[in-house]
């Protein structure tokens, strides 16, 4: 039998130990096998193997550089066996999002749930309300908790974030965020498992405004309205400036309003801005709410400014009951699913990997396609129990 120390790289970090591997001789050494043809690379340039307590160890990185990597085990290995709820004992504060029982919120929440039902952790969920502020106070009030670890949205922003960040890892408390990520400190702390599950937002927000263009058959020289968070921090921001810099890219005229906190929190508070904005522009062609929220209100603010279905072009982000209920009517033509409940699964599961583990930060892009009337009948019935 032979030990190996198996590395993988990353832009993140140079090199991490990923497992502690065992093979038999009559694998390892066959010439045809990677891990030996991966070892003999190495033996030609650094000169052989070193090693420890008689185990030889090879630092394998030619072959993993570029790919994701798979465990392996013999058949004999100590501990193999998988076992059931293996994150108990660990932990948990874990961030929705917006109000309890709002529209995107549930569905992380929903995966929050499942997930700690799955793995075990014991967790403690904070309703923000969708206000940074709120966030950073709440989030102080977790780390007083002393939880193993925190799932976390961005939108407060890298400066406001940072020193929350650094207290929490200091005091060995795992941060990784979900929807909104935080690029610098994503990097600085991946491999103590800070990761980020959720849309590449910028480019989901230009690729919006494109698919609208095409799909509505918007010329240059319409205008679009658009309604968004452009003013947050993180890369939330940059959602909506993707969307404004679609629609501008194809020469379209960019009428832009900000999401007020009241709108924020309470979609329907803004149907009076909605119907104002398009009194003053009854020539908008088509109309963008970054907001899960507020595109889950896009027949209510369609009928509070007496515009009827169809009438203009409406897009927006995320999947609800009411989302796909105002696509089959008509109301809304199309939108962005970002998979919210994957949103809150995934996080969970990152801190109990890390925990358990030791694994490093995964990044994974949730932003699943675009639903309009042609394939919402296939999403309704799992956007009704919150899933999508």
């Amino acid at each position: 039998m032979t030990n190996y120390l198996i590395l993988r790289y990353s832009p993140f970090w140079r090199y991490q130990i990923v497992i502690f591997l065992t093979l038999g001789n009559s694998l390892d050494n066959h010439p045809s096998h990677p891990y030996y043809c991966a070892r003999s690379r190495f033996d030609q340039i650094q000169g052989g193997i070193m090693s420890i307590n008689k185990a030889k160890v090879s630092f394998v990185a030619l072959a993993l550089a570029a790919s994701s990597f798979v465990a392996i085990t013999s058949a004999t290995t100590a501990n193999a066996a998988p076992t059931g709820q293996w994150c108990k004992g660990v932990k948990i504060a874990a961030f929705p999002g917006g109000p309890q029982g709002g529209v995107f919120a549930n569905n992380v929440y929903n995966g929050y749930v499942q997930a700690a039902k799955d793995l075990g952790p014991t967790v403690k969920y904070y309703f923000s309300d969708w206000d940074p502020a709120k966030m950073v106070t709440q989030w102080k009030e977790a780390i007083a908790t002393k939880p193993n670890g925190i799932a976390m949205y961005g939108f407060m922003g890298p400066e406001a974030a940072k020193p929350l960040v650094e207290e929490s890892f200091k005091k060995g408390i795992i941060v990784t965020t979900l929807n909104t990520s935080l690029v610098d400190l994503q990097a600085q702390y991946s491999t103590k498992g800070f990761g980020y599950v959720g849309a590449v937002n910028y480019k989901a927000g230009v690729d919006l405004a494109k698919e609208m263009v095409k799909r509505g058959n918007l010329k240059a020289g319409d205008s679009a309205f658009v309604w968004g968070l452009k003013g947050q921090g993180g890369d939330r921001g940059q959602r909506t400036v993707g969307v404004i810099d679609g629609f501008e890219s194809s020469k379209l005229k960019v009428i832009y309003q900000e999401i007020d906190q009241a709108t924020n929190t309470t979609p329907a508070a803004g149907g009076p801005t909605f119907a104002g904005i398009m009194a003053k522009n009854p020539g908008v062609k088509a109309v963008v709410t970054d907001h899960g929220g507020l595109t889950s209100t896009a027949a209510t603010y369609m009928k509070a400014a007496n515009l009827a279905a169809g009438s203009i072009y409406f897009g927006g982000f995320d999947v609800s009951p009411a989302t796909t209920a105002a696509i089959e009517s008509g109301y809304l033509n199309l939108v962005i699913d970002q998979q919210p409940f994957l949103q809150g699964y995934l996080p969970i599961l990152q801190i109990c990997l890390t925990k358990k583990f030791g694994f490093s930060g995964l990044d994974v892009n949730t932003a699943g396609g675009f639903v309009d009337k042609a394939n919402v009948k296939a999403v309704a019935p799992l956007a009704k129990v919150e899933i999508r």
